[in-house]
């Protein structure tokens, strides 16, 4: 095309600017070829002519369309120049934030001097596994770029980061090494990566410094070499530097700083370990106060410090060794303070030996002090005949000793480098490798040095790879395409690096100048000018001898010659190194010993190389120096190598830019900016790109964009490369434009502007046309509306009038009708009054007569009463006086009469036999009176002796105790004050509390006052409360409503949070599952890799298939056989031994258990002879013959239990002998094993001490023996003396007795006798036991006071904290001992159950067999009858829905049920028909009451289960098969374990299918817990297979064709930096996947809801990679995506619905995307759509809305981009939110699952075993 084509009106162009480097301007008038200038208008308006020089080809830049202004990659641009590229980047950095952008193969990072949070841990993981090109650029899409080809390509990489110093170098580089060490994580346990992350903060302290253009500015370039293994996992480092700045030890400029290390170590000087140092702060020392400010704003010296001590001991640096170093590095600071003194001659100087600081340096370093005070002021002089030591001037000895500052230094940062890789060294065989280059950048100064020569140097030589291989890349591009490669010319900079290094160069010059004797820095200046004088490349200045101009790629730099050949030479003199070698501390000494003169030549990825920073030593010494290579000849050398290795690696470039010097966050200095990228090379990589065919577009593509120009009959062709040939031949006249491909389209520079402009004017026809039809459209509606609009307001306005006449009517006639009722009632009203006024004289008339004839009758009717009454007083009166009369007459009569009586009475009681009678029935009362009086006498006795023993017991107790406490207060005086004080404190509390009764006293009184008032107010307010009970119930129905809406939002609210709650429990719960069966899987692989290394001859080892879930440690037992006998407790031992040493600690624990036992026997023993001592005490004179019986029986008892006791005594110790020796046999025998040996010594221990245990309670029974004989003996002596017979005294005995009346007497007195001696045995047993608990807790108190006396004796030695915890530990004993007796009674029941469960299986099994043999009589009459049909059916029926085998079976179960099944095998049966084959096994196992069967198959069917998904942990028909039968042999055993729970549905046939004997609840937790671990399993399979499938089906693929418009793509997009083949998905493969999962699972009887489980977290992984995918890629953030993705995910909420899983909340998940997508598509203009955002976005979070809007780009130039403005606006509406900081959701986060109870409807003897399985060992039962 033509300029006059090109530069027309409106079109947009670049002109240059003194300040912003290019300006942007508008051309206002078409240009013409003829025309002189260009009529431009600026951005602020102001119109500009620009000169035009036809001839010279001077028309200013063109400007990209806005569409491709933000680009990801400067090469999809489609004018490819300096003003383009910088106007992007400035565009994307302030605008839009982002710091990265790509330049073809190169990353283009701009330090943004700010915390970005774009490398967390999440971001991380969405890059990994993803196409360079389809995320935004990142310094983590170039780390997985290489990451991904050397996998792919298995190639060596190399990631090369350059740039000035302060543009962030370290930093990217630590980012790519960070990366590398999260996605190749090291496979062993050795942590390579967290050492090659720790070598960081220790590399940046011994060589970063402060610079005036960078706070962390490294001093030294570095390579380091990441190792990988054949599966890509790290496995070691290496590390190579370059080019130390020795010089910063001894001198920095101006607000700069030494290394970091010496700040460091300084600012904690004091800590202890380091006083004997003699640091002070930073000020104190020459070394480190050069520069001014010793600090760093935001930096804490002290606290990196603890971090770089943590590298080092993370990196195995000995304890000793940080101290050494840290020692040299004071010393250096003390060897700067020296003060040297100069002579009065001035050729001699001195050091005082009181020089403080002289003996610091000396004594940290351990070197002679003499010696080194000498030589820092004298050098010797070797000649061929003899050796001379000379004095040095203070300005030569200030040197020498800056110069062993600089070289101590040096050697110490190469001894750190060199300890650094051997920590990071391994000894596995490296794969591949990758390498990071940390290198500095061009560098260009007021005065150029030495270092700066060096620096530019090997920037040459980097710019000089990268240009080839930039080169390289296009070639190979244009040759794969089979387009004609022409030659383009680029820059080579080989003849710059030709001067610096060819023969007779600058460095060999410069060498050559080093090895004069009396060489000087002018004479190598002059030369250099002889020499290179006529090289283009190389320039003297023209006021200077002594400095030189280099002519580098960046820029051209004067360089002065002063300080080259001392720094050059690097001399040391060698008398000081030689006292140096002779330091104490041996790795001083080491620093400095001889090295051979070798280069540092090593193979790659050996991580043995070692670049040094200065020559090696010669082997022949020559005088006064120690070095024999230069710095530079050692220097080239070491570049050559690393030039070697990065040709052999492919490369990729991070370019690093420096936005402005201020250091201030998002400011973009544009010259600065343009200065760095001619520098760098990204200009360069421009130009290249721009000379060839910058654009490219695949034909697919380029289709897609541009089909709106080609025309219809075009478009019915089937051949899109044909179309696109046609179009472009048509368009663009010019074929050296443009280039066919095999694949793509390749354009020069501006043909697609041109193009683009072509299909925006096309568009803009198809707008108008579209914008006239439609206004027209709207025109006309509008014109019928408005006529719409009038015909209904005259309809509305005359039904108006006819209203208002209506209304004036009406009000009319209503007037009228008013006035008539008006007058009506005005003089009914009159009426009424005169006809009231009446009425009421009437009444009153009439009221007074009548009020008078009541008063009359009521007189009347009072006078009568009066007269009743009087007269009814009267005749009472007359009856009372008759009455009394009449009594009197009766009392005289009876009074005679009894007189009468009483003479005839005392007549017969003189008689003798009246007397007789009485006589007989008082004596037995007085006999009775007496016995019972000397039963009391007795009683009273015997509790006197029994008061008196106890009180000279207790005086005696009291006696010691005084004496105790006499003795504890001499011994304790302090204790003694203190129980005084705690006497005085309980005495003065006595007080208070007799002063606090008083007062309740007063208090009461006052109350029963207050209580009258208080009932008076009480009858008040109850008045006052029916009324406000009426307010109450008024307000209680308003409230009603209220409350309820309250109640119900809180109870939801407490729900939700409920919820949230369990989850969050249930997520940490099998988070721990998860992380068990992580271990248990590492551990699996720890103990196969152990039985291969340690396999031997004779070697035992655990079988192969047995797993870590068959120690007891992690099993259950089942409940009834939990804890056996001894005896088969210590069989189990003898019979497993060493492999499962878990049962030795229930051994010992049963051991204690029967110890504690018969220590409870041995106390009631005790207490039993106490009881017979005293019954014998008691019954010695009054004891039966029936009692002596009774009490031999219990003796005989008591010995024949004394005997038991020590039969078992001595079993138990017979036992724990054999016990003992067996384990110290099995002990010897595995002696090689360390840890068991120390654990079977300690369970020795404890058996010892146990027996001895054991020999003690011996001791006490056979004391017990002892005192049982004594109680005998005392018992016999009690039955002799009862033997004897005395006779009773009666005072009555001698009178003579009647034999009738003695017999009468004597019956009386034995029922008397019988009823008095039940009595009495009654009350003396009750009694008996009244005084046995009161002694038993007697007893009880006095050892709980003693033990607490003891206790507080303890406590009151001990400090306040000591006795909180001795308290505490006191409780817990206590609480042990509860639980302890709690659980032997546990047991003991337990024991009974199972006992009588045995009794009633054997009654149930002889019930079952008689009623069989009742029935066997008619089946037998019934035989013949029936056919072999009929008998088979009953076979049938008889099945009861058990299989038995047995036990050496188990094994072929295991392997043809479980290891060996295919799920196609029992594919046509019932579902999860393995689970009902094991539980139908488990059955009979209960049945025959074989817990140990149970165990056994158990545990076998859960290890065979793990081996299986173990072997095929990426088969999901497996895993989901055993997902679901291991969740249907969960449900069995929950709906047939007996609990009333889980049996409401059931049958009454399947109740009878319930276990009987076992409760393996805790089995039932154990499958849980195999359940998470499976269904996590599961998961990770669905998601691996679908993760791959989402970004390419879901934001990717075009279901609405041609709505999606093409942009230009760059390099990064292209098919040479992808993989080949093609990766895409459509939205159908996944929803078929999920097809073939639904199926897949529903076919093998996985619950329901487990099946919901499953899609809500697979849609949430879809919904997490998709939205993380869409917030990383500019590309996809579009309106034209939004709609595709909306489209999308409808689809997947379709096929929910269509497989009824609405209710799994997998559409939830989605949420997020679809807002994604709704932002993407809403309007984005107005503070109102702002709003609208926020409220439809509740999903998203602040950070993503954010992004999403700065990432949304129009895909067409009619569409606008966000506004930073309305950005801002979005934010500050967001300002409330509570959102977490996270930008990506969690795509690995796992729900916690749940595995609600589904009982089955199938019963245990419909099912049918097929013959496939060859399970015919089972037999039905």
């Amino acid at each position: 095309m033509s300029a006059a084509q090109l530069y027309t009106k409106y079109t947009r162009v670049w002109i240059p600017d003194p300040d912003e480097v290019w300006r942007s301007a508008e051309i206002i008038k078409d240009y013409k070829e003829e025309d002189k200038s260009l009529h431009l208008k600026l951005e602020d308006e102001t119109l500009y002519e620009y000169p035009v020089d036809p001839q010279g080809n001077e028309l200013p830049f063109l400007r990209n369309p806005d569409i491709l202004v933000g680009e990801n990659d400067l090469t999809a641009l489609s004018y490819l120049h300096e003003p383009a590229v910088l106007h992007n980047l400035k565009v994307r950095f302030l605008e839009s934030n982002h710091i990265y952008t790509y330049c073809g193969i190169v990353l283009v990072a701009i330090n943004p001097y700010e915390q970005l949070p774009i490398y967390e841990q999440d971001v991380i993981y969405a890059y990994s596994g993803q196409n360079m090109g389809d995320m935004d650029p990142h310094i983590f899409a170039v780390a997985e770029e290489a990451y991904k080809q050397m996998a792919r390509d298995e190639k060596n990489q190399s990631i090369i980061v350059s740039g000035e110093s302060g543009a962030g170098k370290t930093v990217s580089a630590k980012y790519a090494m960070r990366f590398f060490a999260t996605i190749g994580g090291s496979a062993s346990e050795t942590n390579i990566e967290a050492k090659v992350l720790a070598s960081s903060p220790i590399m940046e302290a011994i060589g970063n410094a402060k610079t005036t253009r960078n706070d962390n500015s490294s001093r030294f370039g570095k390579y380091v070499q990441i190792g990988f293994d054949k599966r890509y996992h790290i496995i070691g480092a290496n590390m190579r530097t370059y080019l130390l700045e020795k010089s910063r030890v001894v001198f920095q400029a101006e607000d700069e700083r030494n290394y970091h290390i010496f700040y460091q170590l300084c600012a904690s000087a004091s800590l202890p370990e380091f006083k004997d140092l003699g640091l002070t702060c930073a000020e104190d020392f020459f070394y480190t106060s050069q520069g001014g400010d010793t600090s760093i704003d935001g930096v804490d010296d002290a606290d990196d410090f603890e971090k770089t001590r943590h590298a080092f001991t993370l990196l195995g640096v000995k304890e000793s060794h940080q101290v050494t170093i840290f020692r040299i590095i004071a010393a250096i600071l003390h060897l700067g303070n020296l003060e040297i003194q100069a002579e009065q001659d001035g050729d001699a100087c001195s050091i005082l030996s009181e020089d403080e600081h002289l003996n610091n340096f000396c004594d940290l370093l351990g070197v002679e002090h003499s010696q080194m005070q000498h030589w820092l002021c004298h050098r010797k002089l070797v000649t061929t005949a003899e050796t001379y030591v000379k004095n040095m001037s203070l300005q030569q000895a200030v040197n020498a000793r800056n110069a062993l500052a600089k070289h101590i230094y040096a050697q110490l940062f190469n001894w750190i480098v060199q300890h650094i890789n051997k920590a990071l060294h391994t000894t596995v065989k490296q794969y591949s490798f990758i390498g990071v280059l940390d290198i500095y950048g061009f560098e260009t100064f007021e005065v150029n040095s030495f270092e700066q020569f060096c620096i530019n140097y090997a920037n040459e030589k980097l710019q000089q790879q990268f240009n080839l291989h930039v080169f390289k890349l296009e070639q190979e591009e244009y040759m794969k395409e089979g387009i004609p490669w022409t030659l383009i010319d680029f820059y080579d900079n080989q003849p710059c690096i030709d001067l610096i290094e060819a023969k007779l160069g600058v460095l060999d010059l410069l060498d050559e100048e080093c090895k004069v004797p009396k060489g000087t820095d002018q004479n190598w200046a002059q030369k250099l000018y002889d020499r290179h004088g006529s090289s283009q490349h190389f320039q003297k200045p023209r006021m200077s001898n002594t400095s030189f101009i280099i002519l580098h790629f960046a820029d051209k730099v004067e360089y002065q010659s002063e300080g080259f050949l001392e720094k050059n030479r690097d001399t040391v003199y060698e008398e000081q190194i030689n006292i140096l070698k002779a330091s104490k501390y041996q790795m001083v000494a080491d620093l400095f010993q001889d090295e051979k003169d070798a280069p540092p030549t090593t193979s790659m990825g050996k991580g043995t190389s070692k670049i040094s920073v200065r020559s090696a030593r010669p082997v022949i010494k020559a005088a006064n120096k120690e070095h024999k290579k230069t710095v530079g000849h050692q220097f080239r050398n070491s570049l050559h190598l690393l030039m070697e290795t990065l040709n052999a690696t492919t490369p990729h470039y991070v370019r690093c830019i420096k936005p402005n010097d201020e250091k201030l966050p998002f400011k973009f200095d544009p010259r600065r900016a343009v200065q760095q990228l001619r520098a760098c090379g990204v200009l360069e990589t421009i130009r290249i790109s721009a000379a060839g065919f910058p654009s490219r577009w695949s034909y697919h593509d380029f289709f897609n964009r541009y089909r709106v120009l080609m025309k219809k009959r075009d478009l019915s062709k089937n051949d899109k490369k044909q179309i696109c040939q046609t179009l472009l031949e048509d368009l663009i006249k010019d074929p050296d434009k443009f280039q066919f491909g095999r694949t793509k389209i390749f354009f020069r520079a501006g043909q697609v502007a041109y193009l683009e402009r072509l299909r925006a004017d096309k568009f803009r026809a198809a707008t108008i046309m579209i914008q006239k039809t439609v206004r027209g459209w709207l025109q006309r509606v509008k014109y019928q509306r408005l006529r719409q609009a009038a015909i209904l307001i005259q309809r509305h306005t005359r039904g108006h009038l006819a209203r208002r006449l209506a209304e004036h009517l009406r009000r009319t006639r209503a007037a009228i009708t008013f006035q008539k009722q008006y007058r009506m009632l005005r003089i009914l009203r009159a009426f009424q009054k005169v006809r009231k006024a009446t009425l009421t004289i009437q009444a009153f008339a009439r009221g007074m007569f009548v009020r008078r004839t009541y008063h009359k009758i009521l007189a009347e009717y009072k006078a009568t009463i009066l007269q009743k009454y009087a007269r009814g007083w009267l005749a009472r009166m007359r009856f009372l006086r008759l009455r009394g009369a009449t009594l009197v007459l009766q009392c005289c009569y009876r009074r005679m009469k009894a007189r009468q009586e009483l003479k005839a009475l005392k007549i017969e009681a003189r008689s003798a036999q009246h007397l007789k009678k009485l006589n007989i029935g008082m004596e037995n009362k007085v006999v009775q009176l007496q016995r019972k009086i000397d039963e009391q006498n007795k009683e009273y006795k015997l509790l006197n002796e029994q008061l008196s023993t106890l009180t000279s017991a207790h005086s005696s107790e009291v006696e010691k105790l005084k004496k105790e406490l006499l003795q504890y207060q001499q011994s304790h005086q302090g204790d003694g004050n203190q129980l005084v004080s705690l006497q005085e404190e309980m005495e003065h509390l006595r007080l208070e509390l007799e002063r606090a009764h008083g007062e309740r006293k007063v208090v009461e009184d006052s109350y029963t006052k207050e209580k009258d008032l208080l009932r008076k107010r009480i009858s008040d307010l109850e008045e006052e409360n029916a009324l406000l009970k009426q307010e109450k119930e008024e307000l209680n129905s308003r409230i009603l409503c209220q409350a309820e809406d309250e109640l119900a939002q809180n109870t939801v609210e407490e729900n939700i949070q409920m919820k949230k709650e369990l989850e969050e429990e249930r997520s940490r719960y099998q988070n721990l599952v998860k992380e068990y069966s992580g271990l248990e899987q590492r551990y699996d692989n720890l103990r196969d890799e152990m039985t291969v290394i340690k396999q031997a001859p004779g070697h035992r080892r655990n079988p192969s298939n047995q797993s870590s879930l068959e120690s007891d440690s992690n099993y259950p037992s089942i409940s009834t056989s939990e804890l056996g006998d001894t005896e088969d407790v210590i069989q189990q031992v003898e019979e497993v031994g060493m492999e499962k040493a878990a049962m030795d600690m229930t051994l010992f624990l049963k051991l204690q258990k029967r110890v504690r036992e018969l220590e409870q026997e041995r106390k009631k023993l005790q207490t039993q002879l106490e009881k017979k001592e005293q019954e014998s005490k008691k019954s010695q004179v009054m004891e039966t013959k029936t009692e002596g019986t009774s009490e031999h029986e219990d003796f005989a008892y008591n010995s024949l239990k004394r005997q038991e006791l020590e039969s078992e005594n001595k079993k138990l110790k017979n036992e724990l002998n054999e016990l003992r020796k067996a384990l110290a046999e099995r002990a010897t025998q595995n002696n090689s094993s360390s840890d068991i040996q120390d654990s079977y010594n300690l369970l020795l221990n404890q058996l010892k001490s146990a027996s001895e245990e054991l020999e003690v309670r011996k001791e006490e029974v056979l004391i017990l023996r002892t005192q049982i004989m004594k109680a005998a003996q005392q018992k016999e002596m009690g039955k002799n003396m009862e033997s004897i017979t005395t006779s009773a005294s009666w005072p009555n005995s001698d009178k003579h007795i009647d034999q009738e009346d003695a017999i009468e007497a004597y019956q009386g007195m034995c029922e008397t006798n019988r009823l008095l001696e039940a009595q009495l045995q009654d009350q003396r047993r009750e009694h008996e036991e009244e005084i046995e608990a009161l002694k038993t807790q007697v007893d009880a108190l006095q050892e709980e006071m003693e033990k607490q006396h003891q206790a507080f004796l303890q406590t009151l030695q001990l400090s306040p904290e000591a006795q909180v915890e001795f308290g505490l530990q006191q409780e817990i004993t206590r609480l042990t001992n509860e639980n302890l007796d709690l659980k032997e009674l546990l047991e003991r029941l337990e024991k009974n159950e199972g006992k009588l469960k045995k009794q009633l299986k054997i009654y149930m099994k002889r019930v079952q067999d008689f009623e069989a043999s009742q029935a066997v009589v008619p089946a037998e009459r019934r035989r013949h009858e029936q056919s072999m049909q009929v008998s088979v059916q009953r076979k049938e029926k008889d099945f009861q829905g058990m299989l038995e085998y047995y036990k050496e079976d188990e094994p072929l179960l295991i392997r043809n049920l479980i290891t060996d099944l295919k799920p196609q095998t029992v594919s046509a049966t019932v579902p999860c028909l393995p689970a009902y084959i094991l539980y139908m096994c488990i059955r009979h196992a209960d049945y025959i009451n074989d817990d140990q069967k149970v165990h056994s198959l158990l545990t076998s069917t859960i290890n065979g289960i793990k081996k299986v998904l173990k072997k095929h942990n990426d088969d999901f028909q497996l895993t989901s098969f055993w997902l679901a039968n291991t969740c249907r042999l969960l449900h069995c055993l929950k709906q047939y374990s007996g609990d009333a729970d889980f049996m409401t549905q059931n049958t009454p046939k399947q109740n009878e299918h319930c276990l009987k004997n076992f409760d393996l609840t805790e089995y039932r937790q154990v499958l849980s817990h195999l359940s998470i671990q499976i269904y996590q399993q599961l998961i990770k399979i669905t998601e691996a297979i679908l993760q791959p499938m989402v970004v390419s089906a879901v934001l990717e693929n075009e279901s609405i064709q041609g709505l999606s418009g093409v942009k230009p793509m760059g390099y990064r997009n292209r098919s040479s930096s992808m993989e080949d083949g093609d990766n895409s998905y459509s939205l159908h493969a996944i929803i078929h996947q999920l097809n073939t999962f639904h199926s897949i699972m529903s076919d093998q009887g996985l619950d329901p809801e487990i099946v919901q489980q499953v899609f809500k977290q697979l849609f949430y992984m879809i919904n997490a990679v998709a939205l993380n995918n869409l917030l990383l890629r500019k590309d996809v953030c579009s309106w034209s995506t939004g709609m595709q993705l909306r489209f999308n995910i409808s689809q997947l909420e379709d096929w929910l619905r269509g497989k009824n899983l609405q209710q799994s909340g997998a559409a939830q998940m989605l949420e997020p995307l679809i807002q994604a997508a709704q932002l993407l598509q809403l309007k984005k203009k107005t503070s109102e759509d702002a709003e609208a955002i926020c409220s439809l976005c509740t999903s998203l979070s602040t950070q993503q809305i954010v992004k999403i809007l700065n990432l949304y780009t129009p895909v067409n130039e009619f569409e606008e981009r966000v506004t930073v403005t309305f950005i801002r606006d979005i934010q500050m509406h967001l300002q409330e939110r509570n959102d977490p900081p996270q930008l990506f959701l969690d795509f690995k986060h796992m729900f916690p699952v749940m595995f609600p109870f589904n009982p089955s409807s199938i019963t245990m003897d419909s099912i049918h075993l097929p013959a496939s399985l060859n399970l015919e060992f089972l037999s039905k039962v």
